[in-house]
């Protein structure tokens, strides 16, 4: 009985059930992801980077009213943030090295814990939101935001120009958070076909491609975090 040879590019066979048919090599598949993730991670820079341009300029304008705005930032949970976020890139490099040696328990444990620091993040975050409502600081018909201009105990806060702070704020936090959501949800689709075995030495492209998003994202916050928080905390 004729049997149909595996699939083939160029004359070569495909032996690695998890290299597509229209991939010649292993490292083709792996370089063609990579390249991939890096265009995707290029426009998100560009759309980040709207965002920031924006908080420069209205920050050049509005000096005083977004330093006030910067000071009524909770420090420590956005450095606790901070620190959570830094072990979450460690916790996806050990998955990454994990997989790469081969090591199926590893990888699994590795991704668990970053899922899990991922939603510590997104639970403080979300502390710090409900701080904000509560304290009238969400932008909308019952904004107020009292005080002084920092160092001019004679210049009330703008309220408007505040609103643009707090605006920037939540839209800028908001869209990390949103990242960071898809970010976990990628996570446990990878921790399924971990479980199952799917990653070894020589396929472990999903987890690194993963890991880039993570770090991006871990980047963009490294940004945030003195933009929003410690940017005025000394006179």
């Amino acid at each position: 009985m004729h049997t149909s040879p595996p699939a083939t590019v160029e004359g070569v066979a495909h032996e690695n059930p998890a290299l597509l048919h229209h991939f010649a090599t292993e490292e083709q598949q792996k370089n063609a992801a990579n390249l991939g993730m890096w265009v995707f991670l290029a426009t998100e820079i560009m759309f980040f980077g709207g965002m920031f341009f924006a908080y420069l300029v209205y920050r050049y304008w509005y000096f005083g009213d977004f330093g006030a705005g910067s000071q009524s930032m909770n420090v420590t949970l956005g450095g606790t943030n901070t620190a959570v976020l830094i072990c979450s890139s460690l916790t996806v490099a050990l998955a990454v090295r994990a997989a790469q040696l081969g090591k199926q328990k590893m990888i699994v444990v590795c991704l668990i814990l970053t899922m899990l620091l991922g939603l510590v993040f997104l639970g403080i975050k979300g502390v710090e939101y409900h701080d904000k409502f509560v304290e009238h600081h969400v932008p909308g018909p019952s904004f107020y935001f009292p005080g002084h201009v920092p160092g001019h105990v004679n210049i009330p806060i703008n309220q408007q120009h505040a609103q643009i702070f707090f605006s920037l704020y939540f839209i800028m936090t908001g869209l990390h958070a949103l990242h960071m959501i898809i970010g976990v949800g990628l996570f446990a689709f990878i921790t399924l076909h971990a479980m199952r075995g799917r990653y070894h030495p020589n396929y472990y492209t999903p987890v690194e491609t993963a890991g880039l998003y993570w770090h991006f994202v871990d980047i963009i916050w490294i940004y945030l975090f003195p933009l929003l928080y410690l940017i005025d905390r000394s006179q």
